[in-house]
């Protein structure tokens, strides 16, 4: 058994030098997962509080790309299962202690709720559209009743946006072995870093002038709340156990301080944070595309950081307890 654990174990490539099961479809799902999330929440918002007229493409528009996102992400996440012609699974049961189960029904949620609201704002987003879809059967009569329950449709997608944005850091937060993920800030860093990238999208797609600075308004605000989340973490971090310390360490001054605090910090929150100040004020038209681009860099930066780190850091030092070179002293 001892020298099953050190042979077969120890010369994985996926355990040594770290435990490493998850790449970067797990990464790029996770950034997917919260920009739909503020995708639908924004859209969702700017429904509720009628504002057609000061954000038109985020009130009508934007609910479109919200299945878009998710579906290029979800594609991630079957690309990296093993057994993917078992994935229907998830749905056969639910699980009240599974993270993985919650997001999975969430997941299911999202759809129906997504295509509702893509056709409660078609006419008004899409008109060259639905000019073509006119002659279909039933259709303007589904668009008519999706568009009477328009704000209804949209109080039910906050919720789920919410819940998705969150569930995108709790699936990482309840691996109670990896000391880094085992926080409870994680969710609402997710979240918040989710909203920041729908609201950067928003801008850097709308076109009307006033749209794209109310968001760029909007997107410094979570940039700030953003920071806060991440210096409380930080502080959570190091003031734990020795693990907790040790993934601290990663982070200031380790292998990750050049990654964490400059194409996260710097690059996807401080550079923006100062461009979008500038273009709010006149001074750097060119911020307008620049800022939420680097925000959608930093979004899923801080993805690829929290799944790698994650993964490195442990409550047991393997080294020590499985030494290959215990197998020499058993001869």
């Amino acid at each position: 058994m001892l020298e099953e654990i050190l042979i077969t174990a120890r010369s994985n490539p996926h355990i040594d030098p770290v435990l490493e099961v998850w790449n970067w479809q797990i990464s790029v799902y996770l950034f997917f997962g919260g920009l739909t999330a503020g995708i639908m929440f924004f859209s969702a918002l700017m429904q509720v509080l009628n504002k057609d007229r000061e954000a038109p493409f985020a009130a009508n528009g934007l609910a479109l790309l919200g299945p878009i996102v998710l579906s290029l992400g979800m594609t991630t996440l079957f690309l990296d299962l093993s057994h993917k012609l078992f994935v229907w699974r998830f749905y056969t049961t639910f699980q009240p202690t599974s993270p993985m189960s919650y997001g999975a029904w969430i997941l299911v949620l999202f759809y129906p709720v997504s295509v509702l609201q893509i056709l409660s704002t078609l006419r008004k987003g899409y008109p060259m559209v639905v000019s073509y879809t006119e002659r279909v059967p039933l259709l303007p009569q589904l668009l008519n009743l999706m568009e009477t329950y328009r704000r209804p449709i949209a109080w039910m997608a906050l919720p789920i946006a919410v819940g998705l944005g969150v569930y995108t850091g709790i699936l990482l937060s309840a691996f109670s072995a990896r000391p880094f993920w085992n926080t409870g800030l994680l969710g609402p860093l997710f979240l918040v870093s989710g909203l920041s990238t729908g609201a950067a999208l928003t801008a850097l797609i709308a076109r009307q002038h006033s749209e794209r600075q109310l968001f760029t308004r909007i997107d410094i605000g979570l940039i700030v709340a953003e920071m806060l989340v991440v210096a409380l973490m930080l502080i959570n971090l190091s003031t734990g156990a020795r693990p907790q310390l040790e993934a601290a360490e990663k982070l200031l001054g380790g292998s990750y301080t050049m990654v964490f605090w400059g194409a996260f910090v710097a690059v996807g929150l401080l550079i923006p944070l100062l461009l979008e100040t500038f273009e709010l004020r006149g001074l750097m038209r060119s911020a307008a595309v620049l800022a939420p681009v680097l925000v959608l860099a930093g979004g899923y930066a801080l993805r690829v950081i929290a799944v790698d780190l994650g993964q490195e850091t442990t409550w047991i030092n393997y080294e020590s307890e499985f030494n290959p070179q215990l197998l020499e002293r058993l001869r």
